[in-house]
């Protein structure tokens, strides 16, 4: 017998998209390429080749000290941008799974969605966009399409990781209500596959779900508190109320995130399936010529996820110490990026460098303006990196 005769080859593996996933999902032979044109693998796909580049990436790596809301160091127990990159990869795979869509593709850009954000979230983006805005700002969609066509060097021969053009098309054209970047490298006029779809609404079930999960450890938030949003009387009907009032506070936190996901993710696909066939689409080219888009909620839920993010914006997202976290991250950012661009590009008398920043830093000047090599280096630091550098420059004691 043939030795490869049980071997899954990269030819059978493209042979099964054709046979199992349903015909608006993105199949691997019909990409668009890599920017830099490379052999094909024998046993994997192009988008099982671009999930496991991201995550053996530098940045990926450090999602794991990257915060989600709180700041790393108030606990290990708070969410990170890992554990949130995670959580949203495994929702959108169980979509993409039963919708038959390209789950490979689906991850890849699930895995990929936040490795461009800054240390202390939403709140650091913030302010590199103040500090940038006369070089084009900072968005961090665009960000985590730069680092990863860019900025990694694991190749000789190209810089970045050569992604292919549909796992880049879904990073750059993510969309949620925090994210609306600029795509006019990328078809801005077509809609994105049903995989970057399907990530959009992944990351806001995830964050939505898990926050609350983090509000109620945090004490800022309380299962009480959440009784007066609209979807409380769904989640209740989806657990054993008798049971639910006795439990412990780590499995009524456990159970509400449970039965929030769960209602969402139902939601979403009944409505998706729906949206599809109303539509006739039964092909990616009517996925992309379709304006609007399909992985989406029905009316009702729509309403219920909309309160509740107002819910989480009034009573968490506002709260005094997340405020106070965000103010503390604001300053030490702008501190850092003040003193990088007074003495980040000085040489001596002698014409050798007293720069304060670091040669790895450096090393992109002349391609790059000194704001946005100072932005970029931010923009990769963790919340513990980013803390440690602040005191060597700023606390005379602390040793450089």
């Amino acid at each position: 017998m043939d030795k490869n005769a049980y071997l899954l080859s990269r030819e059978k593996l493209e042979e099964l998209e054709e046979s199992t996933l349903a015909p608006f999902a993105m199949k691997s032979r019909e990409t668009r390429g890599r920017k830099y044109k490379e052999a094909e693998h024998p046993f994997r796909s192009v988008y099982q080749r671009d999930r496991d580049r991201i995550i053996h990436s530098t940045a990926f790596r450090r999602l794991e000290y990257k915060t989600q809301v709180f700041v790393n160091l108030e606990g290990d127990y708070f969410r990170t941008r890992l554990t949130h990159t995670n959580e949203v990869a495994q929702i959108a795979r169980t979509i993409a799974r039963t919708l038959r869509l390209n789950e490979e593709l689906t991850e890849s850009v699930a895995l990929a969605h936040d490795i461009g954000h800054t240390p202390f979230g939403h709140s650091g983006e913030t302010v590199l966009n103040r500090l940038m805005k006369e070089e084009g700002g900072f968005e961090h969609n665009a960000q985590s399409l730069r680092v990863l066509d860019e900025l990694e060097q694991k190749y000789p021969d190209f810089d970045g990781i050569n992604l292919c053009w549909e796992t880049r098309e879904g990073i750059i054209k993510h969309t949620t209500d925090y994210d609306n970047p600029a795509c006019k490298d990328y078809d801005p006029a077509l809609s994105p596959t049903l995989e970057a779809q399907t990530v959009n609404v992944a990351d806001e079930i995830a964050y939505n779900s898990h926050d609350i999960d983090d509000g109620i450890t945090s004490g800022i938030l309380s299962v009480e508190m959440l009784k007066d949003t609209a979807i409380w009387e769904d989640m209740a009907k989806a657990v054993d109320m008798k049971k639910f009032d006795n439990l412990p506070l780590e499995m009524k936190k456990y159970n509400i995130c449970r039965a929030l996901i769960n209602l969402q993710v139902t939601n979403l696909m009944e409505t998706a399936i729906e949206n599809i066939r109303d539509n006739s689409i039964d092909s990616v080219d009517k996925v992309r010529k379709h304006k609007k888009l399909l992985i989406e909620f029905g009316d009702e839920m729509k309403k219920k996820h909309k309160d509740l993010k107002s819910f989480l914006y009034r009573s968490f997202y506002k709260h005094y110490r997340v405020i106070r976290m965000e103010y503390k991250a604001e300053k030490i950012i702008e501190d850092l990026f003040n003193i990088y661009k007074t003495r980040g590009d000085v040489t001596d008398k002698r014409g050798v460098s007293s720069s304060i920043l670091p040669p790895e830093a450096r090393k992109r000047l002349g391609k790059d303006s000194l704001k946005r090599v100072i932005c970029d280096y931010i923009a990769g630091m963790t919340d513990r990196f980013i803390l440690e550098e602040y005191k060597k420059l700023f606390d005379p004691y602390e040793k450089v």
